[in-house]
């Protein structure tokens, strides 16, 4: 006799390697994932794949009993077109497809970027109360998603991250390689993958509502250089120029919102995430 499905509770819209982490996390907490994709065949078991193309059609959703939401697209090329067909454009027909199948999830989160924060004044420290300036039509795209998700989706939570490292050889470590560290003096902030996908779970299931926003990034923004160096020393290449402090500039973000929801990085500085990979 065949096995019976059950109604997924939680539906995972966009599966890369993120996606893809957060929906395993969740399944492993007992959640049945249902997870769109362009290609169903390369969304891991145990979540089922849903083939559909957003940038172009609705999804056929199966049959929901939806507590748990999860937005987690990418975009490619990095285009104003292309984040626009997909952040925008694309969730907003997941959105429809939710919407005309009556299923309105307890808890969601859209993952967003702190791209859309744009430049700032040399060293500010910014969080979730920052004005948003995005400088590139990308960002200006996010910006648009993030504000449709709260329109559309109340109580849902946007995820703002920084940069994702972690799984695969990090691309600084060819950087450095190289000898192509060319401005060691910048502010940078990161988040391992792993971390990124603990805090989308951690939101979504934690007892209390969290906040409609949150910056998930690690502990310690850092000039380039500190980093550089610390990977140089541990793959026996040449030290990378020092970073000056005096020549700072860019932004450092804050994850203490984040961090008061209790949420606790497994690697809160590169020194852990770098140090584990290298």
């Amino acid at each position: 006799m065949a096995a019976v499905l059950m109604a997924a509770d939680t539906l995972l819209v966009g599966c890369g390697e993120l996606g893809a982490d957060i929906g395993l996390r969740l399944a492993a907490r007992g959640h049945e994932v249902i997870a769109i994709r362009r290609r169903a065949e390369l969304v891991p078991a145990p979540l089922r794949g849903l083939s559909a193309d957003l940038t172009r059609e609705l999804p056929d959703l199966p049959p929901l009993d939806l507590t748990h939401l999860v937005i987690a697209l990418t975009a490619r090329p990095r285009s104003e077109e292309s984040y626009r067909a997909t952040y925008v454009d694309g969730m907003a027909r997941a959105l429809d497809a939710l919407e005309a199948a009556g299923q309105v999830p307890r808890r969601a989160v859209l993952v967003s970027s702190t791209a859309v924060l744009g430049d700032s004044d040399p060293g500010a420290l910014l969080d979730e109360s920052s004005p948003c300036r995005p400088t590139d039509g990308p960002g200006r795209m996010l910006l648009e998603a993030e504000r449709l998700f709260a329109a559309r989706v109340p109580g849902g939570t946007v995820l703002r991250l920084s940069g994702l490292y972690g799984h695969g050889e990090p691309r600084l470590v060819d950087q450095v390689r190289r000898g192509d560290v060319t401005d060691p003096h910048r502010w940078t902030n990161r988040i391992h993958r792993d971390d990124a996908a603990a805090a989308a779970v951690h939101l979504l299931t934690r007892d209390d509502a969290p906040a409609p926003l949150y910056l998930g990034t690690d502990d310690e923004p850092s000039p380039l250089g500190d980093v550089a160096a610390f990977v140089a020393g541990r793959i026996d290449a040449p030290a990378p120029p020092p970073a000056d402090p005096a020549l700072g500039h860019g932004k450092r973000l804050d994850n203490g919102l984040l961090r008061a929801s209790g949420w606790v990085p497994a690697y809160p500085t590169y020194r852990e995430g770098y140090g584990a990979q290298l």
